[in-house]
């Protein structure tokens, strides 16, 4: 059986290994993609940049795509309707200096959806096709294609998708295990990265849904197949997936996470996300994050509670510190 912890080589760029952050709306911003690489992460994903926002000059938007101090291959995850939109956004794009562009063609949340973009191009597989062109003649750039395994169970067409994508000139693909109308339940159908694997041998496929602890990333990668894997909820309050998922890739036992590296790696999140926002907004935002570190911990209910009404830094720090 080949070596399940390999690099990847994406055009002139390469990740060393193969256990890649998936991108995710409102919480991989640059802290959260820093400390996932710190904890063994091959490569992060942007959050979702509109590729109309970029091409209008958003501020807010062209922020999402600051790279982290210790990112050293960034990868904008960028989305769009249409090839024409993809095209007017690019010469800004590129002044953010990425290394590699992924399109997202598998966003199931309807604000997305009604503009025409994320899995509704899963509805017209040649517009997918046309992106893929544009954006690699105006970058230069290797590009890559999330995609779903369809609309709906009566469209699975990710074979046809991926087929175009790779005509198109994309260098990898990624696919979550699951149609467009099943959101995020029930189960991944890990089978259909396996059978998308087999069809093209050759190409990298990447791999995610489903994928909340490291024993479930050994598992994809052994079952299906795929070159790499992406994990996305199972890395929010967990950072530490990274790490363990290449200790158990090596042979080694699973590192055991205490409650004091979680309350450490929490203050840090938030600090970092204070020298960004402030420190009321960072406070505010670092919430969503606490309910998930804090999962399964003694008396983490009760500091979640706590924490949610804290606006200083030093309130985390009184809250926090009753863990131990």
């Amino acid at each position: 059986m080949k070596n399940l912890l390999h690099s990847i080589r994406f055009g002139e760029t390469t990740a060393e290994g193969n256990i890649f952050l998936a991108p995710m709306a409102g919480y991989t911003d640059r802290v959260f993609r820093s400390l996932c690489l710190e904890e063994g992460a091959d490569m992060s994903v942007t959050e979702m940049v509109s590729c109309e926002g970029v091409a209008r000059g958003s501020v807010k938007t062209i922020d999402l795509m600051t790279r982290a101090p210790n990112e050293k291959i960034l990868n904008v995850q960028l989305f769009a309707p249409d090839a024409e939109t993809a095209r007017r956004s690019c010469a800004r794009v590129m002044k953010a200096n990425p290394q590699i562009l992924d399109f997202n063609c598998g966003c199931p949340v309807p604000k997305v959806v009604k503009t025409g973009a994320g899995s509704a191009l899963m509805k017209n597989p040649e517009e997918i096709g046309r992106i893929v062109k544009a954006l690699k003649e105006e970058t230069g750039l290797p590009v890559t294609v999330k995609i779903r395994t369809g609309w709906d169970s009566k469209s699975i067409n990710y074979l046809e998708c991926a087929s175009i994508a790779f005509e198109n000139g994309a260098d990898a693909l990624s696919m979550h295990a699951r149609t467009k109308s099943q959101l995020y339940s029930p189960y991944a159908d890990w089978s259909t990265l396996k059978t998308l694997k087999e069809n093209f041998p050759d190409r990298i496929i990447i791999g995610s849904g489903d994928l909340f602890t490291a024993e479930d990333g050994v598992r994809m990668l052994k079952e299906t197949g795929v070159d790499a894997i992406m994990y996305a909820r199972g890395a929010i309050g967990n950072p530490f997936i990274f790490r363990q998922t290449k200790a158990l890739l090596n042979g080694e036992e699973l590192p055991e996470i205490s409650t004091e590296m979680k309350i450490e790696k929490i203050m840090y999140h938030l600090q970092g996300l204070s020298s960004i926002l402030g420190e009321n907004a960072a406070c505010r935002e670092m919430r969503k994050h606490v309910c998930a570190y804090l999962k399964g911990i003694k008396n983490g209910a009760k500091v979640r509670h706590m924490i949610s009404s804290a606006l200083t830094i030093e309130e985390y720090k009184d809250q926090l510190g009753q863990l131990t």
